[in-house]
C-alpha cells in the first residue's frame, strides 16, 4: 500500500515536473516571439525613417537643381538682352562713322573741286557733278548698310529669343518628368509599406513568402525608378550661342584716298 502511494506521489511530481517545464517553454517561446517582433518592428521604423530622409534629401536636390536652372534661365535672358543692346549699339556706332566718314569725303570733294576751279570752269562743273554722284553713292550705301545692320540685329534678335524658347520647353518637359517620377516613387514606397505591415501581420508559410516575393519585386522596381532618376537628372541643357557679327562690306568709291577698308 506504502509502495502504491510512493508510486502516486512521484507519478504527481513527474506531472507537476512536466507541466513546469511546458510553462517554461512557452514562455521562453512567447518571450522569443515578443523579442523577434520588437526586432522586425524596430527594423520595420529604421527602414521608414531612412526612406523619409532620402525622400527629404531628394526634395531638397530637386529644389537645389530647380533653383540653379532658374538661376541659369535667368542669366541666359539677360545675357541674349545684353546681346541684343550690344549689337544695337555697335550698329548705330557705325553708322555715326560712316556718317562722319562720308562727312569728311565731301569736305575732301570740296576741296578737290576748288582746287578744280581754278583751273577751269568745265573742269569745275565735272568735279562737282562727280562729287555729287559720289556723294549721292556713298548715302545710297550708307543706308543699304544701316538697313542691312538693323534687319541683322533683328535677325540675331529672334533666333536668341527662339533658342531661348526651346529652353525653357526643354526644361519644363525635364521638370514634368522628375514630377511624374516622384509620384511613381512615392506610389512604389506606399506599396512597399504595406507589404511591410502585411508581413508582420502574415499568419503562414505561403502567405508569408508570397509576400516576400512581392516585397523582392516592390524593390526591384525601386531601384529601377531611383537609376532612371538619376539618369535624367544628369541631362543638362546648353546655353544658346551667341551670334557672330556679319562682316562689313566695304562701300568706298574705288581710289579713294580716306578710304580705310581699300588699304
Amino acid at each position: 500500500m506504502s509502495e502504491q502511494k510512493e508510486s502516486s506521489v512521484l507519478f504527481s511530481l513527474k506531472e507537476l515536473m512536466n507541466l513546469e517545464h511546458e510553462r517554461i517553454a512557452q514562455e521562453t517561446a512567447h518571450q522569443q516571439r515578443q523579442a523577434r517582433e520588437a526586432r522586425e518592428r524596430r527594423d520595420a521604423e529604421e527602414r521608414a525613417q531612412r526612406d523619409a530622409e532620402e525622400r527629404k534629401a531628394l526634395a531638397l536636390e530637386e529644389a537645389r537643381r530647380a533653383e540653379e536652372q532658374r538661376k541659369r534661365e535667368d542669366t541666359a535672358r539677360v545675357e541674349a538682352i545684353k546681346q541684343a543692346e550690344i549689337e544695337r549699339a555697335k550698329a548705330e556706332q557705325e553708322h555715326r562713322a560712316q556718317m562722319q566718314a562720308v562727312a569728311a569725303q565731301r569736305e575732301h570733294e570740296a576741296q578737290l573741286a576748288a582746287i578744280r576751279q581754278q583751273s577751269s570752269a568745265k573742269k569745275t562743273k565735272i568735279g562737282a557733278a562727280i562729287a555729287i554722284s559720289i556723294l549721292l553713292l556713298a548715302m545710297v550705301g550708307l543706308g543699304l548698310k544701316w538697313r542691312q545692320d538693323q534687319q541683322a540685329a533683328a535677325v540675331a534678335a529672334a533666333a536668341a529669343a527662339e533658342r531661348q524658347a526651346r529652353f525653357e520647353e526643354e526644361n519644363r518637359k525635364i521638370v514634368a518628368e522628375r514630377k511624374k517620377l516622384e509620384e511613381q516613387v512615392a506610389a512604389t514606397e506606399k506599396e512597399r509599406q504595406r507589404i511591410e505591415a502585411a508581413l508582420m501581420g502574415a499568419k503562414t508559410d505561403l502567405e508569408r513568402a508570397q509576400l516576400l516575393s512581392q516585397k523582392r519585386r516592390n524593390e526591384e522596381e525601386l531601384a529601377s525608378l531611383q537609376n532612371k532618376g538619376a539618369g535624367a537628372g544628369a541631362a543638362r541643357s546648353k546655353p544658346a550661342a551667341k551670334p557672330r557679327p556679319a562682316a562689313k562690306p566695304c562701300d568706298c568709291p574705288p581710289g579713294d584716298p580716306l578710304c580705310s577698308c581699300l588699304d
